[in-house]
This record gives structure tokens, sequence and C-alpha cells, in this order.
């Protein structure tokens, strides 16, 4: 493989957003420590699982979206590795389905140590990744691509990450779930309200393109504001260590990026907060694990 061939790979592999990942998995082995079960092993299987997925997510809608059509050379984000004609529709099918069979390993694993659980959601993750863009109705050319990334990458990933360790499904976890859940949606929203002309042109039908520009903008303020409250419910109302108001902090210092969307920058300026989102996404976890490590302690 050249060096050509390797980056477009590796730029099909979108790592950029593979925060969505690495978010909630830390977060939720962050609630496993403070809760004095944390186990490696466990937790770096929902990591590989996790991140499986979301490359198989990448994968299909790369082949997917490539062979309707949806990104032609008119896109204003980063060009596709088979709408650019730099990989064929064959060898990606052929990465999409080694990513999803190395992805059964971690789920088979989870389902032996934790419970059948994760074997309905390593079925019904590897499904949703592929139905994102594929089949008669994609979720993702129907408007229900953001309630998949809310659901997978917030708390059932946090949630998960948790249970992963001793079994149990915690309500802490679940809720501080719904701030990485939706600081994937934020990003999500902001792809999709810079691809609203070419996804409507291509009968791609996002809640932006369905309910319009203004609602993409407010949904992307609305997903912000969450990220930053969910800390302070967590804290307040589910004893959470005090430390993790470390993210609120976080999410709230990064207001400029929605703000901005607001203010109604638009077009192919939307891939600075895009970058942003995606930083977010990585920091977020990172920062709510140390508070929680720093200020918490085993029960």
């Amino acid at each position: 493989m050249n060096a050509t061939a390797a980056r477009t790979w590796i730029d099909a592999l979108r790592p950029k957003t593979l925060g969505a990942s690495l978010c909630p998995v830390v977060m939720g082995a962050a609630l496993a420590w403070n809760d004095g079960v944390f186990a490696w092993l466990p937790v770096l299987a929902a990591f590989a699982g996790a991140c499986l997925l979301q490359i198989a997510s990448n994968f299909a809608n790369d082949l997917f979206d490539g062979l309707r059509g949806t990104d032609s050379g008119e896109r204003l984000g980063p060009q596709r590795a088979v709408g650019s004609g730099l990989v064929t529709p064959a060898a990606m099918r052929r990465a999409l389905v080694l990513v999803l069979v190395l992805a059964a390993i971690p789920a088979v694993y989870l389902a032996m140590h934790a419970g059948w659980a994760f074997a309905v959601i390593g079925v019904l993750g590897a499904i949703s990744a592929v139905a994102y863009t594929a089949g008669p109705a994609p979720l993702a050319y129907i408007g229900l691509g953001d309630l998949f990334v809310f659901a997978f990458f917030g708390p059932i990933a946090v949630g998960g990450t948790r249970a992963a360790c001793d079994g149990a499904w915690t309500t802490q976890a679940l809720v501080a779930g719904l701030a990485p859940g939706a600081i994937g949606v934020a990003l999500l929203a902001t792809n999709n309200l810079r691809d609203r002309v070419g996804d409507a042109a291509n009968g791609k039908r996002t809640l932006v393109v369905r309910f319009g520009e203004q609602f993409g903008r407010g949904q992307i303020a609305f997903a912000h504001a969450v990220a930053a409250i969910v800390p302070f419910v967590v804290v307040v109302a589910l004893g959470v260590p005090k430390g993790a108001l470390a993210a609120a902090l976080l999410a709230m210092l990064l207001m400029p990026l929605s703000m901005s969307i607001m203010r109604g920058r638009d077009g192919a300026a939307l891939n600075r907060n895009l970058a942003g989102f995606g930083a977010m996404l990585y920091l977020y976890g990172i920062v709510f694990a140390i508070g929680t490590f720093v200020s918490g302690g085993h029960r």
C-alpha cells in the first residue's frame, strides 16, 4: 500500500470524529473507578467495540453515500473515499465486513463477562451502523441519524462501559451519558447544516433538511447547553464527585462553537466548528474523568 492509499484509508476512518467513542468510555470508566469496580479488560473491550462500530458506520456512510452520489465533488467537507473514486465500492464493502467481524469479538467477550445485554447492544449497534446509510430507509436519510448517535454514543456507551465492569447499569452513568450523546448530536447537526443543500438534492432528509436551517442552528445550541448542564445534574442529584463539574466548565468555555452558528456561520466555514466539536468530545471525557479521579474515591 502506497502513501496515498494509506492516507485515503486513514481519512476514511474519520479519526477526528472518534472522540465519540473515546469520550463516553472514559466517562464510564471514571464512574466505575469511583464505584470501586473498575477493571481494565472490560473497559478496553468496551472501547474497542464502540470504536469499531463507529468505524463501521463511517465506512458504511462512505460506501452508500458514495453509491448514491451524495458525496459529490461539490461537497463542502473533506472528500470521501468512494465518492471521490479513490476506493472502489467493492474494497469498501470488504473493509466494512472486516470491521463488523472484529467488532463481534469484544461484544462476545462482554456478553460472557457482564451479561446478555451486551450481545443485544452489539447486534443492534452493527445493524444501526450499516442501516445509517444503507437499505430502503437509511436512518440518516429519514432523519433518525441523530437518535442513533445520541443513544449509542451517549447513555448506552457510558452506561455500558460502567456495566462492563460488574454488570450494573447505574442511573449515574446513564444520565452522565446524556452529555456525550448531546455533543455527538451537535457534531452531526453541524455537518448536516453545512451539507443541507446537497443532502436535499439527493433525498437525504436529515432533521435540518426536514425542519429547516434555523431548527438546525437551534438544535446545535440546545445540544451544547445539555452538555454544560448534565455535570451539574449528576453532581447535585446523583452524587458524582464535584470534580466532574470541570466538564461543565469546558462546555461553557467552548460556547463560541455554537454561538457562532447561531449568529449565522455557514458553508465551508462550519468545518471549523466541526473540528471544534470533535475536539470537545475528546476533551470533555478526559476532563470529566480527571475531575472524578481527583475529587472522588472508591466507595
